[in-house]
């Protein structure tokens, strides 16, 4: 039986970045120090670049429209959420289905950990990676602060197909390869 393999790669002293995978489930990314900063600042200058091309809507609605907020409803999604193998990643399948979501940002400083918990299982069994957000005792507030509340334990990035989700796709989920 083999052991469960683990990898860590750090970048700067004590800032990093660590991928785990493990044999039983998706890898997971932990952001943490300053590129937990720039990954969020470069989010919220995507998220403002992204709203200024769609002004349609009221800022609410286009945010509702853009994430899942909270464990309760990203929990919603993922258990709504076929899973589709990594090989049928094209656009027919994500028009098959109505949401999807491209990956799920977590605060580390949730506590107690079993409100998160079941999002991990939940999203491997979807093949939805997920990302923790490592600051201590901020990572809800800031990661609140993407999507206008005070604090967000959980928010879900639905997949779209917009330029919003290509610089996911080239900034958090690259790591995951």
């Amino acid at each position: 039986m083999s052991m469960p393999m683990a990898a860590s790669t750090t970048i700067e002293e004590e800032k990093k970045v660590s991928v785990s995978r493990h044999s039983f489930r998706q890898p997971t990314i932990c952001y943490e120090g300053e590129i937990l900063d720039r990954l969020l600042t470069a989010i919220k200058r995507e998220i403002a670049t992204a709203r200024k091309s769609d002004i349609s809507l009221p800022e609410k609605f286009w945010l509702k429209q853009q994430f899942s907020v909270g464990v309760n409803e990203v929990t919603r999604v993922l258990e709504r959420m076929p899973p589709i193998p990594a090989n049928e990643r094209s656009s027919l399948s994500l028009k098959m289905h109505s949401t999807r979501l491209q990956v799920i940002l977590i605060a580390s400083d949730c506590y107690p950990r079993l409100l998160t918990k079941h999002v991990e299982s939940l999203a491997s069994s979807k093949k939805v990676p997920v990302v923790f957000a490592k600051d201590k005792k901020r990572g809800s507030l800031r990661l609140g602060e993407l999507v206008k509340l005070k604090t967000a334990i959980a928010i879900g990035v639905k997949d779209k197909g917009n330029k919003f989700n290509q610089f996911i796709s080239t900034e958090i989920l690259h790591k995951f390869e």
